[in-house]
Formats: C-alpha cells, sequence, structure tokens
C-alpha cells in the first residue's frame, strides 16, 4: 500500500481519468454498497475495453441488468455445474497437445527450449473453445487462431484508443478497427452457429426435437431475459466480451504459475504427490478441490497479480465517501490490488514467496515434509474466496461469476505440466513480465526447459 496514503483515498490523474484508490474495508464496502446508477463496473469495463472499436460495435449499457444479467447465471452455475463433465475431456485434450507442442520445439545446444507463454495462450484458447462454443468450432483451426490473436488486438487497440485525445479517438479507433481484422472474423464465424441456436429453440418450443447442447452459446441465449430474448448478434457480442476476460486472465495466471515452479522446484513433488493421489479423482468429480495447488496458484497470483488494481467502478452521477472525498462524473474508484497483496496488514512476511500459504496447517503436516509444514500460514483460504484480503475477483456482489471455472482450468493444466514434466527457466535472471499502466503480463520470449519424468511418477493417473 502506498505508505503516505496511510489507508485514506488517495487519486492518480491519468489521460484518460482521475483514479481514486480506497484500501480500507469501511471504503471499500461504500464502493460495493453503491447503486449500479451511481458506481458503474460496467461503465468502467466499457471504457477499459473500447468495444465499439475492439468487438464489431458492441456498445452495453453503463448499469448493470438493463438487458438482464443471464451471462452470470450461465458463468456461476451452469458452466461452473458442468465441470465434472468436461475436465476428464479437457485433461486428455490437454495432455496431448502439450506433448504434441513440446515435440514441435528445436533442439539448440542439445537443450530442448520451449516458449512458455505461445503455449499456454493455445492451451487456454483450446481449453475455453471447448466450454464457451463447442466442439465445432473448436476444431476450426482458422478460428481459433483469431480468436488468440483477438486478445492482444483487444489489448493494443483498447489501451491505445484511451490515451488518445477525444477529439481524434474515434476517427483512430474506426481505422484501426478495420487493420486488426481479428474481431470480425470470430464474429463472422460465431454468427450462423448463434442463428441456428435460436432457431432451434424456436423449433423446441413448437415440440420438434433439436440437438442438445451443452456450450456457453447455448447457456447464454437460455438465461437472456424471457420478454425480450437476445439476437443473435447480441449473444456473440456477449461472448466476444467474456471469451477475452477469460483466456486473458487465465493464461496470464497460468503462466506466472509456471515462472514460480521454476522458480521453486522445492514444489514440484508435494504438488505433483497430490496429484497423484485420489484427490485428484475427486477433483475431476465435482470441479474443486486439490487444496496444495489450490494455494500454489493463489499465492502466485499475490505475488504477480495480472492487475495491479481491482474493484474498478466509473462514477456515472457524482459520489462522496464517508470521509468527504468526492468523484465527478467520469472519475474512477477501485482498490490498490497489487499494493494491498504484498502488503504485511494482510499477508506476513508478504515479499515472500511461500506456496501453501494458504493451505491448513495439519493438511499440510499430513501431505508434505516437515520443512512445508514449518512455513508460516494464513488462516486457511481458497483460490475462489472474494474478501477484504483478497480482491483479485473484484468486491463482493460485483465478484467474477467465472471464477469457480477458472479456477478449475488453472489446476488443470498447471497439473498437466507437473505430471509430464519438471522445469527450469533457461534464464533465471531475465525479466519475465513488463507492465502497462495497471497491467502485468508475461513475456512471450520467456522460454523454459521442460525434461520428461519418469513412467513410473506419473503412472498412477
Amino acid at each position: 500500500m502506498d505508505p503516505p496514503a496511510r489507508g485514506q483515498p488517495y487519486e492518480i490523474l491519468a489521460p484518460d481519468a482521475r483514479y481514486v484508490f480506497v484500501s480500507t474495508e469501511e471504503h471499500i464496502k461504500e464502493v460495493d454498497s453503491a447503486p449500479d446508477t451511481v458506481l458503474s463496473l460496467q461503465a468502467a469495463s466499457k471504457q477499459m475495453l473500447q468495444p465499439k472499436y475492439t468487438m464489431v460495435g458492441f456498445s452495453w449499457f453503463d448499469r448493470r441488468g438493463t438487458e438482464g444479467v443471464g451471462f452470470v447465471r450461465a458463468l456461476r452455475t451452469l458452466l461452473t455445474n458442468n465441470l465434472p463433465e468436461v475436465l476428464p475431456q479437457l485433461r486428455i485434450s490437454i495432455s496431448t497437445l502439450i506433448d504434441e507442442m513440446h515435440d514441435s520445439h528445436p533442439v539448440v545446444n542439445g537443450v530442448k527450449s520451449s516458449p512458455l507463454l505461445p503455449m499456454v495462450l493455445r492451451l487456454t484458447a483450446i481449453t475455453n473453445a471447448r466450454a464457451f462454443f463447442g466442439s465445432e468450432l473448436c476444431r476450426n483451426e482458422d478460428f481459433m487462431r483469431s480468436a488468440v490473436r483477438f486478445i492482444e488486438e483487444t489489448l493494443a487497440l483498447a489501451e491505445l484508443i484511451r490515451l488518445l485525445p477525444t477529439a481524434i479517438a474515434p476517427m483512430v479507433g474506426r481505422v484501426m478497427a478495420k487493420q486488426l481484422t481479428s474481431q470480425r472474423e470470430i464474429y463472422k464465424a460465431m454468427m450462423p452457429i448463434a442463428e441456428e441456436r435460436i432457431l432451434e429453440k424456436a423449433q423446441k418450443q413448437l415440440g420438434h426435437k433439436v440437438p442438445i447442447h451443452h456450450d456457453c452459446i447455448q447457456w447464454i441465449m437460455e438465461t437472456a431475459p424471457r420478454q425480450a430474448p437476445w439476437s443473435a448478434e447480441r449473444i456473440v457480442h456477449e461472448l466476444m466480451a467474456i471469451w477475452f476476460g477469460s483466456v486473458h486472465v487465465l493464461s496470464t495466471t497460468v503462466s506466472f504459475a509456471m515462472h514460480d515452479l521454476c522458480l521453486h522446484p522445492e514444489y514440484l513433488e508435494p504438488l505433483r504427490n497430490e496429484l497423484q493421489s485420489l484427490a485428484y479423482a475427486e477433483f475431476e468429480r465435482v470441479g474443486k478441490g486439490l487444496p496444495l495447488m489450490d494455494s500454489f496458484i493463489k499465492e502466485s497470483m499475490r505475488m504477480t497479480p495480472v492487475e495491479s488494481m481491482s474493484t474498478r467502478r466509473m462514477a456515472i452521477q457524482p459520489f462522496e465517501f464517508s470521509n468527504g472525498t468526492k468523484l465527478e462524473v467520469g472519475d474512477w474508484t477501485c482498490t490498490p490490488l497489487r499494493a494491498m497483496l504484498h502488503d504485511e496488514q494482510h499477508f506476513t512476511d508478504p515479499l515472500q514467496f511461500n506456496g501453501f500459504r494458504f493451505a491448513d496447517r495439519d493438511l499440510l503436516a499430513n501431505l508434505t515434509n516437515s520443512s512445508f509444514g514449518s512455513h508460516k500460514s494464513q488462516e486457511p483460504s481458497q483460490l475462489t474466496d472474494v474478501n477484504k484480503h483478497w480482491h483479485v475477483w473484484g468486491t463482493g456482489r460485483m465478484a467474477c461469476p467465472g471464477r469457480f471455472y477458472a479456477a478449475a482450468v488453472m489446476k488443470m493444466i498447471v497439473g498437466q505440466f507437473i505430471l509430464k514434466y519438471d522445469c527450469e527457466l533457461v534464464d533465471k535472471d531475465a525479466s519475465r513480465w513488463f507492465s502497462w499502466r495497471s497491467f502485468i503480463y508475461p513475456r512471450s520470449k520467456t522460454l523454459v526447459v521442460f525434461r520428461p519424468v519418469s513412467v513410473q511418477s506419473t503412472e498412477k493417473i
């Protein structure tokens, strides 16, 4: 936390807005309790992503729920409930794809070095595509290339537009949107499928037998407002926004977790043992669990979060905090996430990596050797928690509804790497990430040496 602030709100004047940061429990509750008509997450997201230019003209309302919030149930309930069905399939496809990518990498000076981020991006995209779009689009290689490229193009274009003077931003946005083609290619591929699903829904209502689909296209359509059903265009727009958020967060978090495995190889053995135990079968059966893996990924997210701030809200009406700090229309308020995650008021030894910091101490004593069991621990908690210490997923009623799915996929991808390979950074001293404003992103040139583990150590699963 910024020491001069001493828990009080403070402001940062950026090119696109005035940002007021709050960090006390009292002020954060005030943000969470403010009506959507006053402090809006939707408006902040729209300014951050610039969907008018990055998502084929998508322009959502500033107030949440104006067009329905069916996507929340689609992600929080339907996608999460479907995890036991999809996780075994994902394990097979992820395992196969990791081997294929590793086998394709060249040997240089007797060592096979793998570019980590491109591997993780592809794994994340394939995994999400199965859950979001179904098998048809997942097998479309042109679509998948566009879907991956869409993440970087959206980030670059949105940041450019936000930093430009408002007088010229629309003109530049329109020109650049024509040059960056991934959004149109995704839209073009998804529209016929969304239109077909709407037609099937109408046929079903007339008593006809139609195919059964288990993917986000179907769930978003089914949870849209009944009195004003979403059009195919609206469904595709919503999926594009969800796709961006999911792949962006998952790929970045998994990459940093793999960095930490390379930097702290002593965690490989206890994590591998957990994955080879009965706990893994239970994880696939219910879509949650693996407490050691859960803690390791959570600690990695704490040390290197994807974003330096969270709980974003834009003021669409004037707002005043209890201490008198005021927000005018267009101002933002948020929490200083990275600073709070590294603050000793929230975490003991905050700059020290402790992979099992969040695991239950009795569990550590049973599952690991004494060196891990003696580490200082926080009060046990889970990766998907949302509380005053953990704002990675947002805050309160606006917390990310897809975090349960995201956590399961993170464990699946990192787990398959652990089961198959020991890993080591080619250059431990090289810069592994860069920051741009509040955003932290792993470098695509970071190379990892993956050495296959023995057959005996993986034959249990």
